[in-house]
């Protein structure tokens, strides 16, 4: 029976692996309190995936060994489920394993131990295996103790003290470890859920095919080198797991109310847009006109040559400045001048050589949309916004809705759709607002610009920050987090992570 002081560390201990939230050190609470309470030397604390066992926490107190506390991968091969390992086999039979002395046992070769005692000049002695299972019997890992010591010191075996008080805490230690893994599984799934959308968002324009993920990662990046600074000592403002975790949903759904976006403005690569084939097909019409009138005795020759002529000419400008980055002052007037032009048929009917919608479009300073275009581009954001509002975040994900709908909103209030001021976005929100243009600036799949090379995006982005518009520190730091980074190694990252002990 264990005495008062015996179950008061029980019970503290469960308390201490229930309050904890942070995986690993969960996992280490969980090796170094089962070594505490049965004072011995050595452990080992296996998880369950693949059908084997993998090394996750080791620590052997005698000679300062401790691999995997601070959430290093521990590179040893994982323990197949074969009966000639001692682990494997308490793990398969699912019972506790006590053994006085791992070289007069017939229970298994212990290879490993002696291989390892043969490198270090240890002794394994008493060993004691304990499987740890859910609460629906599903198998999650093995706890492996090696030499208990007496009070002063001395190897002694595991007793049967030990192996009640250890069952009793490895219990409390599956259930920690099964909710662990259970809320591990349903942040994957809603992982996989904001992914999907992602994808969604991005496969459903070819212009913006890879926007969304990097944007996420370069949110990601941020986070990451202001860790470094805080660890350093240099920033005050750190990103802890929850933190990042809501700043990178909020990046993945940015743009989701583009789903709501019609696909002539989402694809509107050009000013005209499909329009082009429409002038075209006028203006050979309109050239026809002008054949017959001649041949009518409607117009003279010289006139038919000086019409067709003025066609030709306007096509290939139109054609030309379709497609250029920018429009000067001299372009608008000719422009103009054009759509000022008709033909009157016989019925007495005005064929205009460009419709009002042509001209407005052709006559757009900068970009491919018109103003009323913009306008319905720009409700992507509402959009995003009434989406999310849809969805369930509970009290660790309030802010990825607000974070997400001000990605478009900038310090000086020049932003949209609510025209905040920088006192009223948050650091997240202002992340999210230099990461989207910086993508937008340097990606390589829009039809309508060549993507800009990172050091001159950058210029630019200083520039607006000198505007009032964008956060210059933030600027700074995704500059330096991207210093030795080449844009095209990111597109093999990930959009999430989940740490591998949470799998």
């Amino acid at each position: 029976m264990l005495n008062e002081k015996q179950l008061r560390e029980i019970v503290d201990i469960g308390i201490l692996l229930t309050d904890e939230k942070d995986k690993i050190k969960l996992l280490s609470h969980i090796l170094n309190e089962t070594m505490k309470i049965s004072n011995c030397d050595a452990g080992t604390l296996y998880l369950y995936r693949n059908n084997a066992l993998h090394f996750t926490i080791m620590r052997t107190i005698s000679l300062g060994v401790s691999k995997g506390e601070t959430g290093e991968k521990i590179d040893l091969p994982p323990i197949q489920m074969e009966e000639n390992h001692v682990c494997a086999y308490a793990a398969i039979h699912r019972k506790m394993v006590n053994i006085p002395d791992v070289y007069h046992s017939s229970i298994a070769n212990f290879a490993g131990p002696k291989s390892y005692d043969a490198l270090t000049g240890y002794r394994t002695k008493s060993m004691l295996v304990i499987p740890m299972e859910s609460t629906q019997g599903e198998l999650l890992g093995i706890l492996q103790l090696m030499n208990a010591k007496t009070e002063k010191g001395r190897n002694r075996s595991f007793n049967k003290e030990d192996e009640f008080m250890l069952r009793s805490l490895a219990s409390q230690a599956a259930v920690s470890i099964s909710n662990m893994m259970y809320l591990a599984e349903i942040k994957r799934q809603m992982y996989s859920f904001v992914e999907a959308f992602a994808t969604l968002i991005d496969e459903r324009t070819p212009y913006n095919g890879s926007h969304t993920r990097m944007v996420t990662i370069y949110a990601e990046i941020i986070a990451r080198y202001v860790n470094r600074m805080y660890a350093q000592g240099v920033v005050k403002e750190y990103f802890d797991e929850n933190r990042k975790e809501q700043l990178l949903l909020a990046a993945a759904l940015h743009d989701i109310g583009k789903m709501a976006i019609p696909l002539e403005i989402m694809n509107k690569a050009t000013r005209l847009g499909s329009r082009m084939e429409k002038i075209e097909d006028r203006f050979e019409l309109l050239e026809a006109y002008y054949e017959l009138d001649a041949l009518h005795g409607k117009i003279s020759k010289e006139k038919k040559e000086n019409k067709i002529y003025f066609l030709k000419k306007s096509l290939e400008f139109i054609k030309q400045i379709n497609n250029i980055g920018y429009l000067q002052p001299e372009a608008i007037k000719r422009i103009e001048k054009i759509a000022s032009m008709h033909y009157t048929d016989k019925k007495g009917e005005k064929i205009a050589y460009l419709t009002p919608y042509e001209k407005e479009c052709l006559c757009i300073r900068k970009g491919t949309l018109t103003k009323e275009e913009r306008a319905i581009m720009e409700e992507h954001v509402l959009m995003t916004s009434k989406i999310l509002s849809k969805m369930h975040f509970n009290m660790h994900y309030a802010n990825v809705k607000t974070y997400a709908e001000t990605h478009h909103e900038l310090l000086n209030g020049t932003g949209y759709p609510k025209h905040l001021k920088e006192d009223e976005l948050s650091m997240e929100s202002r992340i999210l607002a230099v990461c989207d243009i910086f993508d937008a600036l340097t990606a390589s799949d829009r039809p309508y610009k060549l993507p800009i090379p990172k050091e001159k995006a950058f210029l630019i982005l200083y520039a607006m920050a000198d505007e009032g518009k964008l956060d210059k520190t933030l600027i700074d730091w995704l500059e330096q987090a991207l210093q030795d980074i080449d844009l095209k190694e990111l597109e093999d990252f990930k959009m999430f992570y989940v740490s591998e002990v949470e799998e």
